[in-house]
């Protein structure tokens, strides 16, 4: 009997046993449900807008972060501890918004307009972040509608000049608009260009003066100075947001870019000095299309390329631009991975710049260099396209052949001044003629030692 007992207690404690392990899934399945309802949207297609992965900002965070003004919800500074000069600039945009209602009060186009406007794309704009933006419709809706406003507002009085005493507050200085200029172009900074369009062409689309083109004439007018190449094939440019439209200002035009293949990545190609003393030639090219590189008969031209503080900002953006969106496509990642390749001592900056490659305005060349190297930390690095790795093989190739270093070396040292030329042909000579001299004594012409 007291077995009986002692196996009933057994199946009871068990039954209990499992109905609580029961129970513990119920209460797991719950809360897994619960935060996928919770999840927010996920990535879009338009998604074009997203905030620098961790292993990247931590490097340099404040070229990620604005600095005298926030644009869009993800540096939004309502409410929060914040730097006078921003403090300032969102009472300036409020003052730009004032601006643009009494510039559009003449047309058949109001506030409700514009709030409308923005009211109606809310989810296509929301749908352009990489992030759930946590806030609700009305908050919103009017931070776009504000930072497009002054956006539009600023691009316009700088296309036409029109910076008045009578308008109050609407003048900026020259540091703040550089200081602005360089807040428009970080990644986390940026506004969807189409919302933009949609307000100016609402704005003006009745008025027979401007073109709907207008607005991308007016942007590519403000960030002229990073056109390098001098694109003015406006309507037909496409951008997601200003970086990206800076990156456009880099590439050639879609029909030249070169192919991405799946081989693998090139790990090394020798240092600029390195490849000078085996032979090769560095050039400036004539080309400002930074991929412009070509590689013929042991010449080497590359387009020139500037090393500054201001620059360094574009450089890392751009770079967490193409880890983000393009990465299938990162035609700026080879060129950079390409350069930390050729610099990787300070005689390697002296080289580039003495030959016109490289403009470094940082100081020295220490600073140069690490520049280099550090603008490739922590870059994910897939492969390169297949110009940049054939251009790669074909150095490696030239650097291991003998003959090509044998002629650096006959140049460098024999040849390479007026007076070393002479010198080398006096010493050929001179041993040509010791060596006749050796001959001639050691096989005398017959008949030479005949006595007259």
């Amino acid at each position: 009997m007291e077995k009986i007992k002692s196996s009933k207690t057994e199946i009871q404690k068990g039954e209990s046993s499992t109905i609580e392990i029961q129970h513990q899934c119920i209460d797991v399945v719950n809360e897994i449900q619960k935060r996928i309802e919770n999840l927010g949207s996920s990535l879009s297609l338009e998604c074009c807008i997203y905030r620098v992965p961790d292993y990247l900002r931590k490097l340099k965070d404040e070229h990620y972060t604005p600095q005298v003004i926030s644009i869009g919800p993800l540096h939004h500074v309502r409410g929060k501890d914040i730097l006078k000069t921003m403090e300032v600039m969102e009472q300036r945009k409020l003052r730009y918004l004032k601006y643009f209602i009494q510039r559009i009060e003449k047309l058949p186009i109001s506030l409700e307009n514009l709030v409308s406007t923005i009211k109606e794309h809310e989810e296509s704009i929301r749908y352009c972040y990489a992030e759930t933006i946590q806030l609700k419709s009305g908050p919103f809706v009017e931070i776009i509608l504000v930072d497009a406003i002054f956006i539009l507002e600023l691009f316009w009085r700088y296309h036409f000049d029109e910076w008045t005493s009578e308008d109050n507050g609407a003048h900026i200085e020259t540091w703040l608009m550089n200081a602005i200029r360089f807040d428009l172009i970080l990644l986390e900074n940026q506004l969807p260009f189409f919302i933009l369009e949609k307000l100016f062409n609402l704005a003006f689309a009745s008025h027979e003066k401007y073109c709907k083109s207008l607005i991308q004439v007016m942007t590519v007018d403000y960030f002229q100075f990073y056109n390098t190449q001098n694109i003015t094939d406006c309507p037909h440019i496409k951008m997601k947001h200003f970086l990206d439209l800076l990156r456009t200002f880099w590439l050639p035009p879609s029909e030249k870019l070169p192919k991405r293949d799946n081989h693998e990545p090139v790990k090394h190609v020798y240092s600029a000095t390195q490849l000078h003393d085996a032979g090769l030639e560095f050039m400036k090219g004539l080309s400002n299309c930074l991929f412009d590189i070509n590689f013929k008969k042991g010449v080497l031209k590359m387009p020139p390329i500037t090393l500054d503080n201001s620059s360094e900002i574009l450089y890392r953006n751009l770079l967490a631009l193409e880890q983000c969106h393009y990465s299938d496509k990162a035609y700026i990642t080879d060129y950079f991975i390409l350069l930390g390749f050729l610099i990787t001592t300070d005689n390697d900056v002296k080289l580039l710049v003495r030959k016109g490659v490289m403009a470094n305005l940082l100081g020295n060349d220490d600073e140069a260099r690490d520049l280099v190297k550090k603008l490739g930390t922590n870059i994910v690095y897939v492969n390169m396209n297949s110009d940049y790795h054939v251009f790669c093989k074909e150095l490696k190739a030239f650097y291991k052949k003998p003959w090509n270093r044998w002629q650096a070396t006959l140049r460098r040292d024999y040849l390479s001044t007026p007076w070393r030329i002479v010198s080398t042909i006096a010493a050929v000579i001179f041993l040509l003629l010791t060596f006749l001299q050796t001959i001639y004594t050691m096989f005398p012409i017959k008949g030479s030692n005949r006595v007259c």
